[in-house]
């Protein structure tokens, strides 16, 4: 008998049909000789509904009230699922997050996970039960309820597959594997057998909403062997692991994109040393992440530098640099939206030149002019207007020998072995 943990996501339990056929699909694994547990998102649209009908009430949006009222998105979903399970003649419990024993660090919005204490878990295990837990959320040691972020409910399920030394986590989606890029951009994209952690770590982190960056850290740094597969089908999906064989040919794995991006310029800045300190400890004191820093030349003891943060951090990151205006004489910020970042990942890409190049051409083909770039041994970034992204995708796809014959799988009815 294996143990698996077996998440869906909100796309997969959106309508009460649909959650009967995550029920069948549990079930199935379970009369196979498995032991199941089941974590699941929020139905549907559900946390975007609870977050408008906040913002009627409050702009605000308190931090501690927020995680009150979007960790029930969560509960509806499990209720419901051990109702359809036992009505399919087994036996099944729902657990909060915090009654599956995760404690969080005390921070509202995006609690990071501390500990889990999975008695509970174990011990309906050992009943007999299919047991469902709330993804999403956790607890701190003094009681107060936390999310864990948008995409939590990966994390949650991969860190609750470590705890319970299951065999496999297998995350279930819409689509049914990890692909070289959005197939709903590229209908021939190629759906990857394979893909190494730190392949999968990159493309999450630039865009790829697949699967949660603190999740594939997770599977990573605990080994838990992570499948992508699709809820509506039986199709063999892509398994995440420590090194995955790379397709001959093929040096680009993936293509990712990231619409939430906004430049920054801070323009005449003195050219003394500490000032690059001061801009951005300024700013990750306020908790927002920069990714890419660009800074041009001096003239006249004057600097210009960008960086870029996330579209929806732009307001903050103008805030803090324009408190910084009395003790650092810039001559102007300005700032731009309507971007994106285009990245590709592989990790043959250290061992063949020119990958990069290839990239721009490609970019300046397409007519696009390329604002800022990053590169580290296994991807190449490009921050780029945003009007012309899935030609540049399309592209970029081709010329990396990324397309294929056949037509991406997503979401359709299910499919019966």
């Amino acid at each position: 008998m294996s143990l698996y943990v077996m998440k869906f996501g909100g796309s997969s339990v959106g309508d009460t049909e649909r959650m009967k056929r995550v029920a069948g699909r549990v079930v199935e694994k379970a009369d196979e000789g498995h032991q199941c547990v089941v974590v699941v998102s929020a139905m549907g649209d559900t946390t975007d509904d609870l977050i408008d009908q906040a913002k009627q009430l409050n702009s605000e949006l308190p931090a501690r009230e927020m995680d009150m009222l979007l960790t029930t998105g969560e509960q509806i979903s499990i209720s419901l699922l051990s109702m359809a399970i036992q009505a399919l003649g087994r036996k099944a419990i729902s657990f909060t997050g915090w009654q599956a024993g995760f404690r969080t660090e005390s921070v509202h919005g995006k609690a990071r996970i501390n500990d889990i204490h999975p008695e509970r878990v174990n011990q309906a295990l050992a009943e007999g039960n299919i047991v469902i837990v709330a993804g999403f959320q956790g607890m701190t040691e003094d009681g107060e309820i936390t999310t864990l972020g948008r995409g939590g409910s990966d994390t949650t399920a991969v860190a609750l597959a470590a705890a319970i030394k299951a065999d496999a986590c297998e995350i279930y989606t819409d689509v049914d594997g990890i692909y070289s890029t959005d197939p709903r951009i590229v209908k021939v994209a190629r759906k990857l057998k394979e893909i190494s952690y730190d392949e999968m770590l990159e493309l999450a982190n630039l865009g790829a909403a697949v699967l949660h960056p603190r999740a594939v850290e997770y599977a990573k740094h605990s080994g838990v062997p992570l499948i992508v597969r699709s809820s509506f089908n039986h199709n063999e999906g892509t398994v995440v692991k420590e090194e995955a064989t790379m397709e001959q040919g093929v040096v680009v794995s993936g293509i990712a994109y990231d619409k939430n991006v906004a430049r920054i310029s801070i323009l005449g800045v003195p050219d003394v040393p500490g000032v690059l300190a001061e801009v951005f400890g300024a700013l990750a004191s306020e908790q927002l992440d920069v990714d890419i820093i660009v800074q041009s030349g001096v003239m006249d003891g004057k600097a210009d530098f960008s960086f870029s943060v996330a579209l929806s951090d732009r307001e903050n990151a103008l805030r803090v640099i324009e408190a910084l205006h009395s003790r650092l004489p810039y001559r102007e910020v300005t700032s731009e939206e309507n971007l994106v970042k285009v990245s590709i990942v592989g990790a043959g890409m250290v061992s063949h030149p020119g990958v990069a190049a290839k990239m721009f051409k490609v970019i300046s083909g397409e007519g696009v002019s390329i604002k800022m770039v990053s590169t580290s041994e296994i991807k190449v970034s490009c921050v780029i207007d945003g009007e012309k992204l899935h030609d540049v995708i399309k592209a970029l796809h081709t010329a990396y020998d990324l397309d294929t014959a056949e037509q991406a799988v997503i979401g359709g009815p299910q499919v019966r072995r």
